[in-house]
């Protein structure tokens, strides 16, 4: 097979919403490398989108997953429970940040989480409202559509978005927004269009996502947790992306002072089959009826059977401080290519959730094709990268945790070329 053939048939057979960075159709992965159809062999810098944080088909975590398929793979929890279940919450239960009695729900899908986070805020307070910020990212169901701070192409042509979410800028200092700013748009959005007191949450990613990779300043987090507590509002953490060591933490609020009421998390957490999941104070995580939260394949048996081995493995490897050490190893090749290449105008991250931002060479404005232009010369290379932002100008960088040092600094020979390639152009 021939991954253009693949392709003719996917253009037939899929719809054009379903988006693709890439025409290369996997046949095999292990660890941080991944081989198409064609036998052609690419370094992962995607991981599935944070997924694969421990590498494609990590040993432990197939041999957990062989055990229970062999075992039972669906009983549904709500009708026969099983016990790694709730080994998986208690565990969870104690590594989430909070020094407090927790309670956790398990769901398929990263939007499945942000929406039962949002239920269960609202059954907790008793308000409608909740607040969210410009380029956030939470998911394409209709509530995570209208949390995500992004139109195009997330809320493009699907009508109206669902009523009480309200948008303040995401501070960024690289495009003049401070968190003072951040702020007093809150402020002004209490005083003109919504009383504080009818607000349940403000979600908030620790570091966003597909708007481009941006962490979220210490000032910024402390100011919402006093907020929070003074209007009685719940902090809701997004840390779909940001969990299960990528940040150099088990999750990103750890570097923080202050933590969160819920946090949401799925992609790291089961190493690359479905499984969300919703943790949070236990008296809020309390406050939705029997029946009210939960799902058919929430919790599935593989998946937990994952979760748990994902959690041995990143203990068991070390995979935080891992994380810390590749990404500064990173920080270091990219900010030397940026002494010569004026484009890249900034280089961030914590732990291994690398970005780099590109501009025109006078820092005028976004350059979303030398970004373009430097994933697709990279992919031919053999190197895969995925692209994020507002602007379309961030290349983000997501290795597996468990790249070997000789495959990382493969990748970042061929990163190094593939930008001075693009540059040369």
């Amino acid at each position: 097979m021939k991954n253009a053939e693949i392709s003719k048939r996917r253009d037939a057979a899929i719809s054009v919403g379903v988006g693709m960075q890439t025409q290369i159709y996997v046949e095999r992965a292990s660890g941080s490398e991944v081989w198409d159809v064609e036998g052609r062999r690419y370094i992962d810098f995607a991981a599935g989108i944070a997924v694969v944080n421990t590498g494609h088909c990590h040993p432990k975590v197939m041999a957990a997953v062989r055990t229970q398929t062999e075992a039972f793979t669906h009983t549904c929890h709500q009708v026969l429970p099983y016990e790694n279940y709730i080994r998986l919450a208690e565990r969870l239960n104690e590594k989430v940040p909070g020094d407090f009695a927790k309670k956790t729900v398990f769901v398929t899908t990263g939007a499945e989480a942000v929406e039962n986070a949002i239920k269960i805020a609202r059954a907790a307070t008793r308000r409608p409202a909740i607040i969210a910020f410009g380029g956030a990212f939470h998911g394409r169901t209709f509530m995570g559509m209208s949390l995500t701070g992004k139109v195009a192409p997330y809320k493009k042509n699907f009508g109206a978005m669902m009523p009480d979410v309200y948008h303040v800028p995401f501070p960024i200092e690289l495009h003049g927004t401070s968190t003072e700013d951040t702020l007093s748009g809150i402020q002004k959005l209490f005083k003109a269009d919504l009383d504080p007191d009818r607000v349940a949450a403000i979600i908030v990613e620790p570091v966003q996502g597909e708007g481009g990779f941006y962490p979220a300043p210490a000032e910024l987090m402390r100011a919402l947790r006093a907020l929070c507590d003074e209007y009685g509002i719940l902090m809701i953490a997004d840390e779909i992306q940001t969990g299960f060591a990528r940040t150099g933490n088990l999750f990103a609020m750890e570097g923080y002072d202050v933590v969160p009421d819920l946090t949401t998390m799925a992609k790291g957490l089961a190493g690359g089959l479905p499984l969300a999941a919703v943790t949070g104070r236990a008296e809020i995580m309390d406050a939705a009826q029997p029946g009210g939260l939960g799902g058919t394949y929430g919790g599935n048996p593989l998946g937990i059977a994952a979760a748990n081995a994902v959690l041995d493995v990143i203990e068991e490897e070390d995979l935080c401080n891992r994380a810390n050490a590749l990404g500064s190893r990173l920080k270091q090749r990219l900010n030397e290519i940026r002494s010569r290449v004026p484009e890249i105008v900034d280089v961030r991250g914590p732990g291994f959730m690398i970005a780099a931002e590109f501009n025109t060479a006078d820092g005028s404005a976004p350059n979303p094709e030398m970004a373009n232009a430097i994933r697709a010369e990279a992919l031919e290379r053999g190197l895969v990268l995925l692209t994020c932002g507002v602007y379309g100008n961030v290349i983000r960088f997501l290795a597996p945790l468990t790249i070997p040092d000789e495959v990382f600094a493969e990748a970042m020979d061929i990163l190094e070329a593939s930008i001075d390639a693009v540059k040369g152009a």
